[in-house]
């Protein structure tokens, strides 16, 4: 069981009381770390379900995703700290494996194994991973700002001394360092502050193609991880080049993520709503993606072109409704036009048909006059022989 323990930032004059213990029902005590961390599952959650239509992703089918990505995230975030934790604690003692609220979640594993679950169930559900994975990286940004707050409560993810004027006091880092040290878990949860607002900007106004966002996410948070993690005296070491277990992997994905943006970066192919210009010029609508999906027409990267109905601003749609409303226009003027210029030869021609048949009728009733004046000429002749 916690204890209540200090939390210094003495340059800042700044002193904390904590007790990880949120409150208890029926004995049972719930520990702050799972709160925060529930809390930074929930925000990043109603993101998703507010963000998800902007990218062309059907709520109800990712909500399957959402769900069995988190079990998954949680799973994999625990196994991946106690496959890698230096001691024997989980192997005397297996079944404190699954108290996940007293710590030790490891962020990569979580990220691994929610990558892994939600993707599959994206996949069974019928959704595009790419555009799904763009929206994942925004959740994981959320969660990773709200859950390293947990790692404060538990007195984690701390590092080396340092004098500058936000350097942080606590019981367990008197243990190990003298003095004031980095506080590591506040530098990350800025790190993530900004790369969320960074790459919402990205997605809302420059998103050129699915997954671009993902592999954005990858750098950045490789980038930041890697210089936090040389800063820790807390976290896993690695075997090789005496570096830490999540060094190796930042530096991997950001090698990952460099490559994929190099070999995509003419790449234009958007299914989803990266900015008004690009939502009304691109073209694949929900209902066109749930009809192909439904249909068996399309897979997950299948090629659908239907066009789209617009999800957006007001200003667009009301842009994209008088753009229709001239197209509609346009037409009836060339239908008339069209008509107009088919009926101009039936109207010439059944002008000449009509002068000549006016021709024909006068010179019909000359010809009868003369027959008329004729007839009592040829009477008087006949008279006179007689």
């Amino acid at each position: 069981m916690y204890q209540v323990h200090t939390v210094e930032f003495p340059k800042m004059g700044l002193d904390f009381n904590i007790n990880p213990t949120a409150f208890s029902i029926g004995g049972f005590t719930i520990q702050w770390y799972g709160v925060i961390i529930a809390m930074g599952f929930l925000l990043a959650f109603l993101y998703l379900m507010f963000s998800c239509r902007k990218f062309n992703v059907d709520q109800d089918r990712l909500i399957d995703a959402v769900i069995v990505g988190m079990i998954g995230g949680i799973i994999g975030a625990r196994l991946y700290y106690v496959i890698f934790y230096p001691g024997d604690q989980y192997v005397k003692d297996p079944l404190s494996i699954l108290y996940i609220w007293n710590g030790g979640l490891a962020i990569y594993g979580g990220i691994i194994g929610g990558l892994l679950c939600g993707a599959l169930m994206a996949k069974l559900r019928g959704l595009k991973i790419a555009a799904v994975l763009d929206l994942a990286a925004l959740g994981f940004l959320i969660g990773q700002t709200v859950g390293r707050w947990g790692n404060y409560v538990n007195q984690e993810a701390f590092g080396t001394a340092t004098d500058l004027p936000w350097g942080m006091i606590s019981d367990r880092t008197r243990l190990i360092v003298d003095g004031p040290v980095h506080p590591c878990f506040l530098y990350e949860s800025l790190w993530c502050l900004v790369g969320f607002g960074l790459l919402h900007l990205f997605a809302t106004k420059l998103r050129r193609y699915d997954g671009q966002v993902f592999l954005l996410y990858l750098m950045w948070y490789g980038l930041g991880r890697f210089w936090i993690e040389g800063l820790r005296t807390d976290s896993l070491i690695a075997p090789v080049l005496n570096l830490r277990v999540s060094q190796l992997l930042a530096a991997a994905t950001v090698l990952i993520a460099l490559a994929f943006l190099a070999i995509f970066r003419n790449k234009t192919s958007l299914t989803g709503i990266g900015s008004p210009k690009v939502m009304a010029l691109n073209g694949i609508t929900l209902a066109a993606v749930e009809g192909a999906a439904d249909d068996g027409k399309s897979t997950i990267f299948g090629d659908i072109t239907p066009k789209p109905e617009l999800e957006g601003s007001e200003e667009t749609e009301e842009a994209l409704e008088e753009e229709k409303t001239e197209e509609v226009l346009s037409e009836d003027i060339q239908s008339q036009a069209s008509a107009e210029d088919a009926a101009a030869p039936e109207e010439a021609d059944s002008a000449e048909e009509t002068g000549s048949n006016e021709t024909t009728l006068q010179e019909a009733g000359e010809a009868t006059e003369i027959i008329t004046e004729e007839a009592p000429a040829q009477e008087s002749a006949d008279t006179h022989e007689e």
